[in-house]
């Protein structure tokens, strides 16, 4: 028993203080720490440099803990009137966006053999964007007071509220329910939302009043023990631990909501990195590269569907051609909630975890580059074409073609970049 304590110490010990590490070296390149912890999992997994033994019930325990505290931290930053006012003015949007995304991911898992459950759960993981990455990055590039960031923000409250219907729908669709049974799940799920954003919107102010407390202590040990308890009874349900968490994160406004978000901010990141560290364990190295081919092309496809997302969000928002560009560039970056699906599926469809894992690794390096590029990108493509491209409309003629003169709502968009 000591033996076991002590190797679970020294082993737990050495992987905290490796993401530490390891955070540190990101941030000082500038990178997201997620394609690390992955390769850190990676290494220390089945089949990688150093298999860890004694360690592994604890990191399993642990990454459910981060999944919960990442979306409760998620939910925190949204209000139900936010959520409401975003699903009333966003959902084309959030339409366009699913059609575009999700379409490549079911098409490859069925051409790769996986079946219907295969095809959602690999649907998933390349529709939702990394709501963390992206907005870190829009912190990093100063861009949070843009024209663009509402809009950009509006389409990932949407991919976040369709979690709440879409995780329970997976979750029957891997234990193998049936038609009734996964139409029983999808309506408890779509009640328990409707109920808590009820709840929310009527007594959000009497929930967070009963949840306050001067002492951070307390207040730390109500938010966390109520939000484990609503997980766990909504994982009870087949609504998913996770989206019960993001419910509670909304439920809460407020001055609770600021002090819970503070507290729960470093846990946040320890947990969350133990999650991402997990699924890389979870993962054999090499059962990599026989799809990073399949993964590096599905990349592809939807780089460019998810840039045409942002670019037809922004521009029903009324955003003039430079920040429709830098609004589908930013939504490039997947992360949290394509590793949950993954690691979801991987028990009924275990082919799904290496893809997703080199489909993340991928994008989650990608994101940032295309978020600070594809508008300069863009402007240096149009200037080429301009350079190359001939005689200018009008030429040949014998005469000199007149000046255009936009339109008013051409002037207006021009000076909404």
């Amino acid at each position: 028993m000591h033996d076991n304590t002590t190797a679970l110490l020294v082993e737990l010990g050495s992987v905290i203080l490796g993401l530490g590490i390891i955070g540190r070296f990101a941030g000082r390149i500038g990178l997201s720490p997620i394609p690390l912890y992955l390769l850190a999992g990676l290494a220390f997994g089945q089949g990688g440099l150093l298999p860890l033994g004694a360690s592994e019930e604890f990191t399993a325990v642990g990454a459910e803990i981060g999944v919960i505290l990442l979306l409760l931290l998620l939910g925190l930053e949204y209000s139900a009137s936010e959520l409401v006012t975003s699903l009333k003015t966003q959902y084309p949007s959030g339409a366009v966006d699913f059609v575009l995304n999700a379409t490549p991911g079911a098409v490859a898992a069925l051409l790769l053999g996986w079946g219907p459950v295969g095809a959602v759960a690999l649907a998933g993981v390349t529709w939702i964007s990394s709501s963390g990455v992206i907005a870190k990055v829009l912190a990093d590039l100063g861009r949070l007071g843009n024209r663009e960031t509402p809009v950009i923000l509006g389409v990932l409250v949407i991919e976040d509220l369709s979690m709440a219907v879409y995780l329970p729908l997976l979750t029957a669709m891997l234990a193998g329910v049936g038609l009734a049974g996964g139409s029983i799940a999808l309506l408890v799920a779509l009640g328990t939302v409707g109920f808590v954003l009820y709840l929310a919107l009527r007594h959000g102010r009497l929930i967070s009043r009963a949840v306050s407390s001067d002492n951070p202590e307390m207040l730390l040990l109500v938010v966390l023990g109520l939000t484990v308890l609503v997980a766990g009874v909504a994982q009870q349900l087949q609504v998913s631990a996770a989206v019960g968490a993001f419910l509670v994160g909304i439920a809460l406004s407020g001055e609770v909501a600021e002090g819970a978000r503070k507290l729960l901010t470093p846990l946040r990141d320890l947990f969350a990195a133990v999650f991402f560290v997990f699924f890389g364990l979870s993962t054999n190295p090499a059962d990599i590269p026989p799809v990073l081919l399949p993964a590096a092309l599905l990349a592809v496809v939807t780089v460019f569907t998810k840039i045409a997302t942002g670019w037809y969000a922004a521009r029903r928002a009324g955003i003039g051609s430079r920040g429709r560009w830098r609004a589908g560039g930013t939504l490039v970056a997947r992360g949290e909630f394509s590793i949950v699906i993954a690691g979801l599926a991987v028990a009924t469809e275990p082919r799904i975890g290496p893809i997703a894992t080199a489909y993340v690794l991928i994008l989650v390096i990608v994101g940032p580059l295309t978020a600070r590029w594809t508008q300069p990108a863009v402007e240096l493509i149009k200037k080429w074409r301009e350079k190359d491209g001939g005689p200018a409309p009008g030429a040949g003629s014998g005469t000199i073609p007149a000046a255009r003169v936009p339109a008013p709502q051409e002037e207006l968009a021009q000076t909404a970049d």
